[in-house]
């Protein structure tokens, strides 16, 4: 039994002596260019920095339409194309630029709300789809929607 273990480790050492082969005399230069020009391309990506995310309309009444005009820059170092924005609902809508916005450049995104239908507090978004790293960004409206038969003033809506 002792002779088995024996020669056992004997066949271990062996093999674990054998596989010390030099791994980076396996490396081939052209593949570390390829992957060195390839690393570098991939740092030039655009990014997209919004001023705010997040607007509240505050109280408004049941019907109205109501706007907010977000502004962005892109701080990264490649143009930034806006693909898509769709809201989470029909009542939200957005327009954007569709060319491409280069490096230190600034662009709107206009987002539009309908309350019509949508009395009491409304919390909606707007998804943003880009060439960015992150791929997609995300603004949030927010507004208190008076039901129609009563009145907001002073955003302070009044009883029947």
């Amino acid at each position: 039994m002792k002779k088995a273990i024996l020669i056992l480790c004997v066949i271990s050492i062996g093999f674990l002596m054998s596989c010390s082969n030099n791994a980076k005399d396996k490396i081939n230069p052209k593949n570390v260019t390829t992957a060195d020009v390839r690393d570098a391309k991939a740092k030039l990506l655009p990014a997209i920095t919004f001023t705010k995310t997040n607007h509240d309309f505050g109280t408004i009444n049941e019907g109205d339409i109501v706007e907010h005009n977000f502004t962005f820059t892109n701080t990264g170092n490649a143009p930034l194309v806006i693909i898509n924005a769709k809201g989470s609902c029909g009542c939200t809508v957005s327009k954007w630029t569709k060319e491409p916005i280069a490096p230190g450049a600034k662009g709107d995104m206009l987002v539009r709300f309908n309350s019509n239908g949508k009395p009491n507090l409304q919390n909606k978004q707007v998804t943003i789809t880009t060439n960015t790293e992150k791929g997609k960004e995300i603004l949030k409206i927010k507004a208190m929607v008076t039901p129609k038969g009563k009145t907001a003033i002073s955003g302070t809506p009044l009883s029947e």
